[in-house]
């Protein structure tokens, strides 16, 4: 029906049906959403601002059916599932990716297209976008190796024999101190003794400078050549020599001043006199079983206790070096037969080993050795 200025009158057009405001809202938000998804750019991901009806997220949910159908096409056909694109990276946070509405709108656009003027089918609920994958855990690098000052050289002092022997006689001609054979137990007792006096030194790799007729390969062994190649300094830090050329002398050549004729211990005093409140002792005769030249003594185990497992008499006498000069007493690695091999200390200058007196230090001395580490 129309109006006209004389009163109603039949209109020859049919009446269309009444729409509420919410088709005519939905209507809108379907063509606006149709058109937004034809025009938008895919790749904005997160960037993207959801539009209106259209929920925000990762992954939409299926659309509602397509819109009541129009006055010309037949009804639309429902909308097809709403398919989010994940925005860029994938935020946990719900509604970040902004296309998941825009999926669901675009679907009942598409079953409107037979029914023109049908509502477009309502955008699917935000879904949550896709979390970021973990980044994986950065491992921390392993911590650096510490820089020791120079330290590769010691005699090893009365106190601290006694201290791992467990004995005030210490360990006599058996230097195994628990492990197979004599040189293994020898380096075990120069490593713990630096170790006790420089944190870390351990590291280094200490050898004793023992000579032996059979060693843990089944061959002899020489002192000098299990040592390294040098130079070895002293526990405070003094030359004791460049490399073995420097060794293979009566005293070390080139060693600082104050220690070249009184080699010291682990705590780098000079041994001929450790205490500094005492008087010198006699304790220079240190166990080697080796000639001048740091080689093993008259080719067997007669000069090296039973190659260091023994403290028998019948072992034979222990060749020895002199830690500090005595009279014509000079030579470092290689200058008498201790008197045994038996365990004891004699701190008393006798003028000499004593073959009646059948122990590691009869001549002055207590069985100590000489320690030299691989590296600085």
């Amino acid at each position: 029906m129309s109006h006209t200025s004389g009163g109603l009158v039949a209109s020859s057009r049919p009446t269309p049906r009444p729409r509420g405001r919410a088709g005519v809202h939905l209507l809108c938000i379907g063509i606006a959403c149709a058109a937004f998804a034809a025009c938008g750019d895919e790749d904005r991901g997160a960037d993207q601002n959801p539009v209106s009806g259209g929920g925000s997220g990762g992954n939409g949910g299926a659309g509602v059916a397509g819109g009541t159908a129009g006055p010309i096409g037949g009804s639309g056909t429902g909308g097809g599932a709403g398919s989010a694109r994940a925005g860029a990276g994938g935020s946990s946070a719900a509604g970040s990716s902004a296309t998941g509405g825009a999926g669901g709108g675009n679907s009942g656009q598409g079953g409107g297209a037979s029914g023109r003027g049908g509502a477009g089918g309502m955008a699917g609920p935000a879904g949550s976008g896709g979390a970021e994958p973990d980044a994986g855990t950065s491992g921390t690098g392993g911590e650096p190796a510490t820089d020791l000052e120079p330290f590769s050289f010691f005699t090893t002092s009365l106190a601290a024999m006694q201290r791992l022997s467990a004995s005030d006689d210490g360990f006599g001609g058996d230097l195994t101190y628990g492990e197979a054979d004599g040189l293994t137990g020898a380096d075990k007792i120069c490593t713990e003794i630096a170790e006790a006096s420089m944190e870390g030194a351990a590291a280094k790799g200490w050898r004793a400078f023992l000579s032996v007729s059979e060693g843990p390969g089944g061959g002899p062994v020489n002192a000098i050549d299990r040592i390294g190649e040098g130079p070895w300094y002293d526990r405070v830090g003094r030359i004791v020599a460049m490399d073995k050329a420097a060794l293979a002398n009566t005293r070390p050549q080139g060693a600082d001043p104050i220690i070249y004729n009184d080699l010291p211990n682990e705590d780098g005093v000079p041994n001929h006199r450790p205490d500094p409140n005492q008087p010198e002792v006699d304790n220079h005769h240190i166990l080697t079983g080796s000639d001048t030249s740091g080689r093993l003594y008259m080719g067997d185990d007669r000069g090296t206790c039973g190659d260091w497992t023994s403290i028998a008499q019948s072992s034979g006498r222990p060749r020895i070096g002199f830690s500090w000069i005595a009279g014509g007493r000079t030579h470092w690695i290689s200058g008498q037969d201790e008197g045994g091999c038996g365990a004891g200390v004699n701190l008393i200058d006798g003028g000499g080993s004593d073959p009646s007196n059948p122990i590691v230090g009869s001549g002055g001395g207590y069985g100590g050795i000489y320690c030299f580490a691989l590296m600085p």
